[in-house]
């Protein structure tokens, strides 16, 4: 008995500075960014480049803090990019009829929960995995930005209708709020422990009565309202819109919430937190590789590298400890 006991606490003692080792490496890999981006700027940090940081982080955490929830089951959207460039165009189109900021919000997060619905229920309705529907709802909104574009290289918007929500006040406090709401339901509701309990185990969460559609859609849906405020956000900064709009958040998102520590497979070790550091780390990174000159396709090529490189050693000794599926 003693000896079951003591088994007990050594796993427990592993589990728990495994999660800790989990949380200080994206901490320290994001502190490592700084100095490098420190080194690049050499020393010349103006508030210019922390207002180009504050920008791009805000709208890549929101969109990575709603597709945690999508990663904690074990699934992930590629297409959130696409999904943020339709929402930010149907807002455009609407304000130019209404002249109304208001329905300019809520069709942009009308038209991302849509998306995620739509998703959701692919994958969990009529069981397509979801690299091949997100995949495939990628090139369909793809084609409807060209069908919403109508020919036209760009869209736009009033520009000082659109700049005068351009504050950081504003964009502070939307990613504070979304945050503060996600966090909670996360980890202090059935939501979160079900998701967790899906990702680590699908097979025995369904035999404890866990609902996978019903934990499906909650996550898309959750994902698609983080795409809509993104979208929001997008406008404000940018009003005039095209189509590499968002074009690059979709991997970008999926990198973020790698480096911030989330675990590829979901499961117990998945955390909101995640979305926040791995955000600001991809932006650090793209801004260094910005500035030391480096082109489109090899920045393309070294975030596709380090992202292989952190999904290998997240794996290391992780992968072979998954239940069986």
């Amino acid at each position: 008995m003693n000896v079951e006991v003591m088994k007990v606490k050594q796993q427990k003692l592993r589990f728990k500075k495994s999660s800790q080792l989990s949380i200080l490496t994206p901490l320290i890999g994001l502190i490592l960014l700084i100095v490098m981006y420190v080194i690049a700027l050499e020393g010349n940090i103006t508030s210019y480049n922390l207002e180009i940081l504050l920008n791009q982080s805000v709208i890549m955490a929101v969109v990575s803090i709603g597709a945690i929830y999508i990663f904690s089951i074990g699934a992930f959207d590629i297409s959130l990019g696409a999904s943020t460039a339709v929402s930010a165009m149907c807002g455009v189109l609407v304000y130019n009829q209404t002249e109304s900021i208001l329905m300019m919000l809520i069709t942009c997060i009308l038209v991302g929960v849509t998306v995620g619905l739509i998703n959701s229920l692919l994958a969990a309705v009529f069981n397509l995995p979801a690299f091949v529907s997100t995949i495939a709802m990628l090139s369909i909104l793809t084609s409807i930005t060209k069908v919403l574009l109508g020919g036209k290289s760009n869209i736009s918007m009033d520009f000082a209708a659109a700049t005068a929500y351009d504050t950081q006040l504003i964009k502070l406090i939307i990613l504070g709020t979304f945050f503060g709401i996600c966090y909670f339901i996360f980890h202090y509701t059935a939501v979160g422990r079900r998701n967790k309990f899906l990702g680590g185990n699908p097979i025995s969460a369904k035999q404890t009565g866990i609902s996978v559609v019903k934990q499906t859609i909650i996550s898309f849906t959750i994902a698609g309202l983080g795409v809509g405020l993104a979208a929001f956000l997008t406008i404000t900064r940018a009003p005039t819109l095209s189509a590499s709009t968002a074009s690059s958040i979709g991997m970008d998102v999926l990198i973020a919430v790698v480096f911030g520590g989330m675990p590829v497979s979901g499961g117990a070790r998945s955390r909101v937190i995640a979305a926040l550091i791995g955000s600001v780390s991809i932006v650090l990174l793209n801004q260094i590789l910005l500035i030391i000159g480096a082109s489109f396709g090899m920045t393309q090529l070294i975030k596709g590298l380090l992202f292989l490189l952190v999904v290998f050693i997240a794996g290391l000794g992780y992968r072979t400890k998954l239940l069986t599926r």
